[in-house]
Formats: C-alpha cells, sequence, structure tokens
C-alpha cells in the first residue's frame, strides 16, 4: 500500500568553509616599505597566486600559496625592520662623531 499525506523533507545547512587567508594587504605593505631583496614584491606575487586560487575554488592550492606568502611577509618583515634599526643606528653613531662647525 502507499501512504498519500504531505511529504516531509528535512534541510540540513552546510557549514560555510572558512576562506583560506591570501594575505594581499601585508603583501601590498612589504612590497612598498620593507622590500629588502626584493621579498615583498615575491610575497605579493604568491598572495595573488593564493587570491586566484580561491576564486578558481581550488582550496588547497589557495592554501600553499597562502602559506608560501605568509613566510615571504615574515622574512620581509623582520629583515626590513633589521635594516632600518641598523642604519637608524649607524647614522647616531656617525652624526655625533662628525666635528661641530661654528
Amino acid at each position: 500500500t502507499t501512504a498519500f499525506g504531505p511529504t516531509v523533507t528535512t534541510y540540513v545547512p552546510q557549514e560555510p568553509v572558512p576562506s583560506p587567508p591570501d594575505f594581499v594587504l601585508w603583501s601590498f605593505f612589504n612590497s612598498m616599505f620593507c622590500n629588502v631583496f626584493c621579498l615583498g614584491f615575491i610575497a605579493l606575487s604568491y598572495s595573488v597566486k593564493a587570491r586566484d586560487r580561491k576564486i578558481a575554488q581550488d582550496p588547497a592550492g589557495a592554501v600553499g600559496f597562502g602559506k608560501t606568502a605568509k613566510t615571504l611577509n615574515i622574512a620581509a618583515l623582520c629583515l626590513g625592520t633589521l635594516t632600518i634599526v641598523v642604519f637608524a643606528v649607524l647614522l647616531i653613531i656617525f652624526s655625533r662623531s662628525l666635528p661641530v662647525l661654528n
């Protein structure tokens, strides 16, 4: 026998998949201000690749390029900060050793 009546349908909402980070803004900052050995520019290119992979619905590729961009950004920021500090210290040391002209 067949039961006639209302059909009950259950809807299970899927949880949203978190978007992998691409670090584009951080890479842009590093390419403008902390571009030691062009690491900021290379990080920017990997960030753009990560964003392209996100748009192409390839989260595994986006995560890989994002991790590489993050590593390059950390290296660029550390080396850039170290370079600025060293130049500031050298500037202070050499400015004190210059003779004062009256």
